[in-house]
């Protein structure tokens, strides 16, 4: 049920385009959304019966807020602001890093060819994408013998051998115009979008000329050229006829999931496509048209001549709005190739339907399983505290955070033990407890649903000092104890401090044990590098001339400290150091080695 003051917004929403933003109860944006009329559709989110995954998300909104748009395209356009701005945790964010080779003309005086995964807005014209790195290799390598660009990165003083294959025309020592350049840039361009038919022509010509001359060696180049324009060039079905280069949208839905399937057809070939799933939080409609909007600001998506898409209601806002042209095929081949995107995303939406109900239910589902076990709110932000020494030396404190049952690992932390005795574990849980949260209500940061600390009743009662008696905060507290062979056993909660019962095959004990065992790790993983770096740092302490910098650079070249230990004078040298301070190190460690007097 929407609460008081998210009833009385509801009532005075404007019917106008804008965009919505949707907080929890930390007042963090979780969703941000576009809609044609405003009243209509936040009110729908309030209202009725949803699915799971869209009633856990209705279930965190504590309040809202909105924009008002002069436009749906507006709307569209600060919706994706919003989303970049905010990144909320519901909304889809295109982060696949995936990236395909482009084959770039430079813009440089002498251009080059070059493969490049990475498309900026420089001089430089960009072809593809191609499919793989292999492709827009070969491609490159038939291009590089039909077009005789430059091939160094930086200008030599005498010709290469490239020039002596053909391959280059040799700018390095002899002038070549802009216009030879262009019209071989002109060729390039022609040759990638369907021209290399004509140049296949022209190469069976001069292989005929060729071998009439009796110039058997140059007839067998042409012959190879014409080989590799078959095999790169035409191995692959025509797709379409007119050589444009498009991109196809379609896109399915099924429980609450939208998989939308994106065919790359360059030079009338259908070469690449992308998949993405994501969870469906509104009309699909409105989905597929954010995802468009994302999908071209990534880097790494040349636009194509036009796109084809199922479905729109403003085809032509949409061209202006991408800048290309917008199709819906009503016939023909452009119809057939988005009904058979769709039927790609049918299949892939099924396939990995499974997977997804898995995940769901190892992640957030264990966390609202967790919350009923505790008889807490669900915990969907848990933050997770452990110590690590050695004998009270190198002491250190470490936190991880998961959220959606996730590790979240730009929000972890790692902290030295500063005023705490060193072997005290629970004055060095008091003292990262304060420090961590009286930053987070200094930057005004999320607070954690459950706090979870490796360790007993003794560290839990140390945080819950510092949290309530000092800091005012009340937040729950849940502590891990191990049993015999190092692992996850109980869940301890409460006032007085309870065992939960937990089943041990149940997925909230298994989050339990991920966030346990990360957090050992990541603590672990910091104390090891910092007893590397001290066991350096005192190994080579007190002697004049060698500070932080020379050690690090001692062990950067020789790896542990015992080879430095066995290094000569010479080999110091070779790692940078002085004659003077080599020789000094080389007698610190000799006096060590020796014996002591009896």
């Amino acid at each position: 049920m929407a609460n008081e003051l998210i009833r009385h917004k509801l009532a005075i929403l404007p019917d106008q385009p804008g965009c919505y933003l949707m907080k929890d109860r930390q007042n963090t944006i979780i969703y941000v959304g576009k809609a044609k009329v405003l009243k209509n559709r936040v009110r729908s989110y309030f209202t009725g019966s949803h699915d799971t995954k869209t009633q856990r998300l209705v279930n965190e909104i504590e309040d809202f807020e909105y924009i008002i748009t002069s436009s749906d395209k507006e709307a569209l356009i600060l919706e994706l602001n919003l989303i970049k701005k905010y990144d909320p945790k519901y909304n889809i964010m295109l982060k696949d890093d995936k990236t395909y080779p482009y084959l770039k003309i430079t813009g440089e005086r002498h251009p080059k060819l070059i493969t490049t995964r990475q498309v900026k807005k420089d001089k430089g014209k960009y072809f593809g994408p191609y499919p793989n790195a292999y492709a827009a290799a070969e491609t490159k390598k038939l291009l590089d013998r039909l077009y005789p660009l430059r091939k160094c990165h930086t200008m030599p003083d005498r010709v290469c051998l490239y020039y002596h294959l053909g391959q280059c025309l040799a700018p390095c020592v002899k002038p070549v115009e802009k216009e030879t350049y262009q019209e071989m840039i002109d060729g390039i361009t022609k040759f990638l979008n369907g021209g290399f038919r004509e140049v296949k022509v022209q190469l069976v010509e001069k292989m005929s000329e060729a071998a009439e001359k009796l110039e058997f060696e140059r007839a067998k180049e042409y012959r190879d050229q014409i080989n590799m324009i078959e095999t790169v060039m035409e191995k692959q079905k025509m797709a379409m006829n007119d050589f444009t280069n498009r991109d196809v949208f379609a896109y399915a839905v099924d429980k609450g999931w939208m998989c939308v399937q994106v065919f790359f057809v360059r030079q009338g070939k259908l070469i690449e496509r992308d998949v993405s799933l994501f969870p469906l939080y509104r009309d699909p409609e409105e989905e597929f048209l954010t995802y468009l909007g994302q999908f071209y600001e990534k880097a790494n998506h040349v636009k194509p001549s036009e796109i084809l898409i199922p479905e729109a209601d403003d085809p032509e806002m949409l061209k202006e709005w991408l800048g290309i042209r917008v199709l819906v095929p009503q016939r023909g081949k452009k119809k057939e190739l988005v009904a058979l995107a769709k039927k790609n995303a049918e299949v892939a939406i099924k396939e990995k339907f499974q997977l997804l109900e898995r995940q769901e239910e190892r992640t957030i589902g264990a966390c609202v399983d967790l919350g009923e076990a505790m008889n807490i709110e669900t915990p969907l932000r848990i933050e997770a505290f452990d110590n690590s020494h050695i004998q009270g030396a190198d002491a250190v404190s470490a936190m991880i955070t998961f959220i959606d049952g996730k590790p979240s690992k730009k929000d972890y932390r790692k902290y030295k033990t500063r005023n705490a005795s060193k072997p005290d574990d629970y004055a060095a849980m008091r003292e990262v407890i304060r420090r961590r949260y009286s930053r987070v209500l200094k930057d005004g940061l999320p607070l954690p649903d459950l706090i979870v600390i490796d360790g007993g009743k003794g560290q839990m009662e140390s945080a819950r000092e510092i949290l309530e008696d000092e800091l005012g905060l009340s937040i729950p507290i849940a502590g891990l104890a191990k049993d015999a062979k190092h692992q996850t056993s109980q869940l301890l909660y409460g006032s007085p401090i309870e065992i939960v019962p937990l089943k041990r095959t149940s997925e909230a004990f298994y989050l339990l044990q991920r966030i346990q065992d990360e957090v050992h790790r990541f603590v672990i993983t910091f104390h090891r590098q910092l007893r590397g770096k001290n066991s350096i740092q005192s190994a080579l302490d007190g002697l004049e001339g060698v500070g932080p910098k020379r050690k690090q650079q001692l062990l950067k070249h020789f790896g542990s400290v015992k080879k430095i230990k066995e290094a000569s004078v010479e080999e110091m040298k070779e790692a940078g150091m002085p004659e003077a301070i080599a020789q000094s190190i080389e007698k610190h460690f000799a006096e060590e080695t020796l014996p002591s007097e009896s």
